[in-house]
């Protein structure tokens, strides 16, 4: 496996991701934001954070597969969410749950949310990026 997930200690330790990702693979896969669009362009989930978040995970799943990866490989994630405030972590973390269910994964690897104030269309309200790395 080309990724290797660590909590150190001296840091918390984060039920959702963990603190460190060790890559060891030679080829690296950005993979671009992806909203909640389905394979048509139109949008999932409109006004539903969750059902955004999930299929964004759905989608980044799908960009990795073409890559010859998946989210076994996934160094590091970085979410962007309309108008973050905590109170929004549960359908954050509702739409994580709900999509690694489907791909039969534990999300773990390093992440960092950041609070935007608009995406690419007023629909979105999350966009998932994902760098990886493969053999």
């Amino acid at each position: 496996m080309t990724i290797t997930l660590r909590n150190p200690e001296g840091l918390p330790k984060i039920d959702v991701y963990r603190q460190v990702a060790i890559a060891s693979g030679t080829r690296l896969v950005f993979v671009a934001g992806q909203v909640s669009w389905d394979a048509e362009g139109g949008t999932v989930g409109e006004g539903d954070l969750a059902a955004q978040v999930e299929q964004c995970y759905l989608n980044v799943a799908t960009a990795l597969a073409e890559a010859g990866g998946s989210f076994d490989d996934v160094a590091k994630l970085t979410f962007y969410v309309v108008d973050w405030t905590a109170d929004k972590m549960p359908l954050l973390l509702e739409g994580i749950s709900r999509a690694t269910t489907k791909l039969g994964l534990t999300p773990v690897p390093p992440a960092t949310l950041i609070g935007v104030a608009a995406l690419d269309v007023p629909e979105h309200l999350v966009e998932l990026e994902a760098i990886a790395v493969l053999d």
